[in-house]
């Protein structure tokens, strides 16, 4: 399944997701309220992770026939907090059928 570049790009849209609310969450609200500051790690962790995700975005438009509409839709979707996770949900049947299609008979 790692193998397989539709489904390494769905879950980089997860992570880049979920990396954000843990930042929100977990390092912003926690260090107002607690001496413990996770901004720095959490938030050089959702950089990586948003850097991967538009170059994956630029990388995985062709294999899934994205037009110029749709690949914008995803760049900006990955700068929009949270919705990356509304991006996965609107495209998400055409991921499973891209990562089918693409698997080994």
């Amino acid at each position: 399944m790692l193998a397989n570049p539709v489904f390494r790009y769905r879950m980089l849209t997860l992570a880049e997701g979920w990396s954000f609310v843990l930042l929100l969450v977990f390092g912003s609200l926690l260090s107002r309220v607690s001496d413990i500051d996770l901004v720095m790690p959490l938030g050089m962790l959702h950089g990586v992770l948003f850097v991967l995700l538009v170059l994956a975005t630029l990388l995985i438009r062709r294999r899934l026939d994205w037009g110029f509409g749709t690949t914008l839709v995803a760049l900006v979707c990955s700068v929009i907090p949270l919705a990356p996770f509304f991006f996965h949900h609107a495209k998400k049947d055409e991921f499973l059928e891209a990562e089918r299609a693409s698997q080994p008979a």
